[in-house]
């Protein structure tokens, strides 16, 4: 039996990071319904306090999800989180672009907010880690 999944990172501003995860990996920020929001909220069923505006839709505070635009890839959700990053992550997120791309891309994140943390190499593997704008590290590899 084939299990699906998504992966779930917290985050102070989910919808800021879906926001750059899904023009780092060239991926969608998934669509929110905002009639369904609305009907919740008229219903009782919600607050005017779980829903917010981004980028002038109404969608729901706690979360945005990011999809691949080709299909059988994980979904990924930024949730809300009530802390702020702490530590190491123990999970992290491997942008594979190949040693040909892997200047270009480290350069194209940078510009987008990312920070280059350290460079690492086992044989004949190379790889950047880095930290998104929250501080969540990744790799380039």
């Amino acid at each position: 039996m084939a299990l699906d999944f998504q992966v779930t990172i917290d985050s102070a501003d989910p919808h800021a990071m879906a926001d750059w995860w899904a023009e780092a990996l060239g991926w969608q920020v998934e669509p929110q319904d905002e009639a369904f929001i609305r009907r919740m909220i008229d219903s009782g069923a919600a607050s005017e306090d779980d829903a917010t505006r981004h980028r002038g839709a109404l969608v729901w505070k706690q979360g945005a999800a990011i999809n691949s635009p080709g299909p059988h890839r994980p979904r990924v959700l930024f949730q809300q989180g009530s802390d702020p990053k702490s530590g190491k992550n123990r999970v992290h997120l491997d942008v594979r672009v190949g040693a040909e791309q892997q200047e270009a891309e480290v350069s194209r994140l940078l510009a987008m907010g990312a920070t280059e943390l350290w460079r690492a190499s086992q044989g004949p593997f190379s790889w950047v880690t880095m930290a998104d704008p929250e501080g969540n590290e990744f790799c380039v590899a």
